[in-house]
């Protein structure tokens, strides 16, 4: 069994004044692919470092399958890992990198071969075993990375950013192979990224770092359509979640100039919120409408086709601070920047925040 255990970690580099990690505790079970996700600084390579040896917490604690390894050196910890760099070896083979481990654990050569074969034959490397790492493509480099790692049968595998490099098709194709490879190793995993994509469609659950800390913990669909505070929606999806200041007011509910009732667990709150809504869950319509009855007019700023739908930027509400909201519409709407649409914001798919701690309210 190889679940992780990480308890109260405390990490402050020298001559600072903020942690970089701040009393994170996170349990991945056995056989789970866990994403560290959030913004540069926010601590999560330096989580991964801590798990991995290469840091030492200040205080906390690590376990990995019932045993304490916080302060044990990486070698001792079985565990394997695959760098944001490519980190293989220039002057050696394909198979001379992938066996690199193996070769220095003094493991049979006949053994080495065998698991060398195995991982090329996975990876899609065996016709470039005897090439050198000039003549691989970024993809094919990172594909002898990960190899190198899985041929050392560890318990546990770390991955630090490790398609950032490549470019944005290259990444999709090799997310979706990296993804059905770990599946069926079972191996836990632990993963990094501040690619809110390869987040959603990697993890089995998803960890959103801020600060040091985690903010919020969950599977991929509950965090992206339940964020715990506006942080984690602001920084998830493409394009973000739109925030629109409210009220609620005698059970009322006051966005954009409407009033409707608000929701059941909102019925005793008076005063300021924040109301959260995805782009993807704005109904449009009625391109410059002058019935004025149906919907929330808004401005059309900009159109942005993507193929697969229209984006729109709109917007609501007139003097010098008018709300701006990111529509998606389909691909067949033909709005132009200057023309008025009505907008409609499903109420099962709007999600509420305090105006003051920004945190969810949530039913």
């Amino acid at each position: 069994m190889a679940e992780i255990r990480m308890e109260g970690l405390v990490k402050t580099y020298p001559g600072g004044t903020e942690r970089a990690t701040d009393d994170v505790s996170l349990d991945v079970a056995d056989g789970e692919f866990v994403v560290l996700l959030g913004p540069s600084g926010c601590g999560k390579t330096t989580l991964l470092r801590m798990l991995a040896g290469l840091e030492f917490p200040d205080a906390g604690k690590i376990t990995i399958g019932g045993e304490d390894v916080t302060y044990r050196a990486p070698q001792d910890r079985n565990l394997s890992m695959v760098f944001q760099s490519y980190a293989v070896f220039p002057h050696r083979t394909v198979r001379a990198n992938i066996g690199f481990g193996l070769a220095m654990r003094k493991v049979p050569a006949a053994q080495i071969a065998q698991k060398v074969a195995w991982a090329a034959e996975l990876l899609q490397l065996t016709p470039y075993l005897d090439r050198y790492p000039a003549k691989l493509s970024g993809g094919q480099r990172q594909r002898v990375a990960v190899a190198r790692a899985i041929v050392m049968d560890a318990d546990v595998l770390l991955m630090d950013e490790p398609l950032s490099n490549l470019d944005a098709l290259l990444r999709l194709s090799f997310r979706a192979e990296l993804k059905k490879i770990v599946q069926d190793l079972g191996t836990t995993t632990v993963y990094v990224t501040h690619d809110q994509g390869e987040a959603l469609s990697l993890g089995d659950r998803v960890a959103v770092m801020r600060t040091g800390r985690i903010v919020q913990l969950g599977d991929p669909l509950e965090v992206y359509d339940r964020p715990a505070d506006t942080f984690v929606g602001g920084f998830l999806g493409s394009p973000p979640m739109n925030f629109l200041p409210a009220t609620v007011h005698d059970g009322q509910l006051s966005v954009a100039g409407h009033a409707r009732p608000a929701p059941a667990h909102l019925q005793g709150h008076s005063g300021d919120l924040v109301v959260g809504v995805r782009a993807e869950h704005i109904g449009i319509s009625g391109i410059n409408d002058t019935d004025g009855t149906n919907g929330i007019e808004a401005r059309v700023d900009v159109v942005e086709p993507t193929g697969s739908a229209v984006l729109l930027t709109t917007s609501v509400g007139a003097g010098p601070g008018p709300a701006v909201l990111k529509v998606s519409a389909p691909p067949t709407f033909r709005a132009r920047p200057g023309d008025t649409v009505r907008l409609d914001l499903a109420p099962d798919a709007l999600r509420y925040y305090d105006a003051e701690t920004q945190l969810a309210l949530e039913p």
